[in-house]
This record gives C-alpha cells, sequence and structure tokens, in this order.
C-alpha cells in the first residue's frame, strides 16, 4: 500500500474509532439520564449507511469521516408532542446534562488508558537506549558511547523512544536534568546534562540531536557500497568490505570513519586501513584526495559510499504482564496528559513553535501510517495519544466544545438559571471562529511540513 493511500487509510480508521468511543459516551450516559436520542452518526453529511432501531434511533455512516454527532431530543429545536417533553435533554436536571456531556470526553480518557494497557500487555518493540554517539552538551556533560541510559529526572528510560521522549520536555524548558547511565564496565554514575545552554530557537523536532545523542541503532555501519573509479580507494578496496581501523583508530561506525578519513587529511600522508574482507583481515595502505561531488562541490576523501544495509533489528521490548499493565497504564495517561497541558501551556506563552504543536489531518495521517507500520503496540500507543487529545481538547472551555457547554452548565448551578440564549449565541460565534482558526493553523502546519519540502 502506497504512503497516500496508507495514510488516507488510517487517518479514517483512528478517527472513526475515537469518535465512535467519544459520541458512544453521550449515547450511552443520555440513554441512562432517560434522554431521548434521535440519531448516532459516524460522520457528517448525506448518510452513506442508515438503519433504525425499534425505538426510533438512527444509526447512521457520513459520507464525511472527519468528526459525528449524537442528535438528542431538545425543545430548543423544534416543538415536541407533550408525552416526549421528559425525554428531553433540556428538561434534564443540570447535573444530568453535565454528565451527558462530560461522558464523551471522559470515554476518550478511558480508551485511552485502555490502549496503553494493550500496547503493554502485547509488548512494543524498540532499540535498547545505549547511547551510539555523543557530541555538543552530552560530551560535554560526560555522556560517553556505549552508555545504557537508565533514567532521565524522574523517568525510567527501558527504551531509546523513552530516551527521547524524557529528555523533550526538559530541553524545550531549557533545564538542565540528570541523567543516571550505566557505562560499559557495568558502573553506575549521574550526569548532569546542562540542557539551559541550549540556543533560545531550534528545531524542536530535532531536539535529541541538538543535545548531541545518538542512539547505538542510528549508527551505520563501516560497509562500503561503492567505489568511485579512480578515487584513492579503486583498486584497493572492494565493495562488501568492512573498516575496522584507519591508521591504528578502531572504528565501529561509518560516522567514525568519516570522522577519521577528515583527521588523516589534516594530518596529510597514507595510512593503513583495516578491513574485513571474506572472513580475512586486511591491512591497506590508502591516501585520500582531492575530489568533487556532483555538485561541483570539492572535498577530501575516499571515494566510498556506504552500502545499503538492512533496517536495525529492535533488541528491547517494553512489556508488562496483564496484571502489571493497569497501574502502568494508568501512570503513563496520567504523565501524557500532564505532558499534553505542559505543551499546550508553552505554545500559548512562545516557548515552543506552533507550527510543531498543532497537527492536522495529513500530518496526523503519515503519523498513524508510520506507526501502524511499526506494529500494532505502536498504533496503539499513537491512538491512545489521540484519544488523550481529542478528551482534553474538548473539555477546554470553548463554546461549541464540549466544554463550553460544562461551562455554561455550571454558570447555571452558581445563578440559579440557564444561561441566556444571546450569550449562547454569542459564545457559539466565539467559538466557531476560535475553532476555524485552530483548523487554518492545523492545515497551513500540514502544508508546510509535509507538501512544501
Amino acid at each position: 500500500m502506497s504512503e497516500i493511500l496508507g495514510s488516507l487509510w488510517w487517518l479514517i480508521i483512528s478517527i472513526g474509532v475515537l469518535v465512535t468511543i467519544h459520541e458512544f459516551g453521550h449515547f450511552w450516559v443520555a440513554r441512562r439520564c432517560g434522554v431521548k436520542v434521535l440519531r448516532f452518526s459516524i460522520g457528517f453529511g448525506k448518510p452513506l449507511w442508515l438503519r433504525k432501531a425499534a425505538d426510533g434511533t438512527e444509526y447512521a455512516i457520513g459520507a464525511i469521516p472527519l468528526g459525528g454527532y449524537v442528535k438528542m431530543l431538545d425543545e430548543r429545536e423544534f416543538e415536541i408532542p407533550d408525552a416526549l417533553i421528559p425525554q428531553a435533554f433540556n428538561r434534564k436536571p443540570v447535573w444530568q446534562r453535565i454528565a451527558i456531556v462530560a461522558a464523551g470526553p471522559l470515554a476518550n480518557l478511558i480508551l485511552c488508558v485502555a490502549l496503553l494497557w494493550g500496547m503493554f500487555v502485547i509488548g512494543r518493540p524498540d532499540f535498547a537506549p545505549v547511547v551510539g554517539d555523543v557530541a555538543g552538551l552530552a560530551a560535554e556533560s560526560g555522556l560517553r558511547r556505549g552508555d545504557t541510559v537508565l533514567r532521565i529526572g524522574d523517568r525510567d528510560t527501558p527504551t531509546w523512544s523513552e530516551v527521547q521522549l524524557a529528555l523533550l520536555p526538559h530541553a524545550l524548558d531549557r533545564e538542565d536534568v540528570a541523567v543516571r547511565i550505566r557505562a560499559e564496565n557495568g558502573a553506575e554514575a549521574t550526569r548532569h546534562l546542562q540542557l539551559s545552554r541550549l540556543p533560545a530557537e531550534f528545531d524542536e523536532r530535532r531536539a535529541v540531536q541538538i543535545v548531541g545523542l545518538r542512539g547505538r541503532h542510528e549508527l551505520r555501519p563501516a560497509v562500503i557500497g561503492r567505489i568511485e573509479p579512480g578515487s584513492p580507494a579503486w583498486g584497493v578496496l572492494a565493495e562488501g568490505d568492512r573498516v575496522t581501523a584507519l591508521d591504528g583508530d578502531p572504528l565501529r561506525s561509518w560516522e567514525d570513519l568519516t570522522a577519521a578519513v577528515a583527521k588523516l587529511h589534516r594530518r596529510g600522508g597514507s595510512a593503513m586501513i583495516e578491513v574485513a574482507r571474506n572472513g580475512d583481515r586486511l591491512a591497506l595502505e590508502i591516501a585520500p584526495a582531492r575530489m568533487l561531488k556532483p555538485d561541483g562541490e570539492a572535498y577530501w576523501g575516499l571515494g566510498l559510499t556506504s552500502a545499503e544495509l538492512p533496517e536495525p533489528t529492535r533488541d528491547a521490548v517494553l512489556r508488562y504482564g496483564p496484571l502489571q499493565a493497569v497501574p502502568a497504564a494508568l501512570r503513563e495517561g496520567v504523565h501524557q496528559a500532564e505532558q499534553l497541558f505542559a505543551m499546550i501551556g508553552r505554545a500559548f506563552t512562545g516557548r515552543v513553535s506552533l507550527q510543531n504543536t498543532v497537527a492536522g489531518p495529513v500530518t496526523i495521517g503519515r503519523a498513524a501510517n508510520a506507526y501502524a507500520n511499526n506494529g500494532p503496540a505502536w498504533y496503539l500507543q499513537l491512538l491512545a495519544l489521540l484519544s488523550l487529545s481529542l478528551g482534553i481538547l474538548n473539555l477546554l472551555p470553548i463554546p461549541i466544545l464540549d466544554g463550553g457547554h460544562l461551562l455554561y452548565y455550571l454558570i447555571e448551578l452558581v445563578k440559579g438559571s440557564p444561561v441566556s440564549e444571546r450569550v449562547m449565541a454569542a459564545g457559539h460565534f466565539v467559538g466557531l471562529a476560535l475553532i476555524a482558526g485552530l483548523m487554518g493553523l492545523a492545515f497551513y502546519n500540514d502544508i508546510l511540513n509535509n507538501l512544501v519540502r
């Protein structure tokens, strides 16, 4: 399946699941409170499928799969028979209306924890939290290649993804953080990563790389793929050779080889390059030369390109048993909620770019496709985060969202009477403007991040 079709497919599936659970929360509580539900629809527009149940409720799937709604009996929309007035939403006590409205976001929050539980039980394959290369702040803070990152701040890091997730908020806040590591010799120690020295502005999407950390799995093996004719390596090295040392310095990655060649050029002269070839170990003399890139830029090198190798094997799994996964899912759900609120706060105070905070359907679809291709546990993790985001977004006190309705009902509890229709109409206008602006920003970010390259 192509990336475009895959992204569209997983976008529809993801939104369909999240919206169905959200609307079912409203539907289920409304029915328990004695409210007559006229229609339960997944999607908007003309129904592609419609079924009317014996109790009169219509179940529909709309042509536009970007949302859904539960339409309840309400006197404010049209006249209803006297016999049905007790089943009208607007006639219910304010606490029941609060419960019905809050049930949608609450269903998403429950779904988030359930999905995280499923992710932990299935087990999410990942990479071990082993440092492959260090530079910049990471090197200055004492981190070294081969270190296993055990904890960042107060968060354990059993996988490399957890390292990235734990490091990101501290980097965004330019906040120094303690990093607990286990060195290659088995000794444990604490390093202090001085993130307060990060520049005022940087690409938040590359925070870990800017700090100077790279995982062991990110390093390319020093295996030769192609040799430029007439280059220093021509007739000396062969495709498939694994370079193990240059001028006596051991090499463990292609990045090591690139740095060693640059060092050799600065020193001048030739050196011995050691390679593994068909089970044999060879030592050959070689010297870098001035060469030209395809665009005409000059550089000093050996005339080598790295081999195209399979993706590195995931050597760590984040997994819990069914019982242990329950508290783990609850802890992770709370942690993700805290991080989401913190990110919203950073966006409002300008500490992070809105370009990297508000995602549109293209970004969500591509992410869903990528996570689904990584396996079911990865997809469940993304779906959990989206469900959490949807639940929290709907609780924001913005008119036309669930949080806006809850605000009206809380005001009604305080003043003892419903908010006037005039105030509600003005609130709906403001809410529509805010949502339109948010959607516009999301689509703009989609174009900027995905279509303009």
